[in-house]
C-alpha cells in the first residue's frame, strides 16, 4: 500500500519546482523585448500554473496541505532566476538558460515517475503533468537547435 505522506512529499516537491518555473517564465516574459519570446514564456508560465493546480488538487485529495510557494533556495529557482536575468543578454543566452531549466524540471518529474512508492493515483497526476513538461522541454530543445542553425 502506498504511503500517503510519501505521495504528499513528492507532489509538494514537484509543486515547488513547477512554481519556480512558472514564476521564472512570468518574470522573463515581463522583461523580454521579443514579442515571440514574451508570448512563449507567458504560455509556458500559464501551463506550469495549471500543472501546479492539478498537483495541488491531488495533495488535497490525499488529505495534505499543498505547497503554495516556490523555493527561494532550490536549484530550480536559481535556474529560473538566471533565465529572467538572461533576457537582457540576448536570444542565445535566453535559449540556453531555458533549455537548462527545462532539463532540470524534466529530470525531476522523471525521478518522481520512477518512484516505486508513489501511489497509482498520484503517479497518474504526475504522468499527466510530465506530458506537458516534456512537451515544453522538447520545444525548448528545438528552439535551441533552430537558433544555432540560424
Amino acid at each position: 500500500m502506498a504511503d500517503t505522506q510519501h505521495d504528499i512529499k513528492v507532489l509538494n516537491s514537484l509543486i515547488e519546482t513547477t512554481l519556480d518555473s512558472a514564476d521564472g517564465y512570468s518574470q522573463a516574459a515581463e522583461r523580454s523585448s521579443s514579442t515571440s519570446y514574451r508570448n512563449l514564456f507567458q504560455q509556458w508560465s500559464a501551463e506550469r500554473q495549471q500543472i501546479v493546480s492539478d498537483l495541488q488538487d491531488q495533495v488535497k485529495a490525499l488529505g495534505g496541505t499543498p505547497d503554495t510557494d516556490g523555493s527561494t533556495l532550490a536549484a530550480g529557482h536559481r535556474m529560473f532566476l538566471k533565465l529572467r536575468d538572461r533576457v537582457t543578454e540576448g536570444d542565445a543566452s535566453v535559449i540556453a538558460e531555458v533549455e537548462r531549466g527545462e532539463d532540470f524540471i524534466k529530470a525531476k518529474y522523471e525521478t518522481a515517475l520512477e518512484d516505486d512508492e508513489l501511489s497509482a493515483a498520484s503517479r497518474n497526476v504526475v504522468l499527466h503533468a510530465y506530458t506537458s513538461i516534456k512537451a515544453g522541454h522538447d520545444q525548448a530543445r528545438s528552439l535551441k537547435h533552430s537558433f544555432k542553425q540560424a
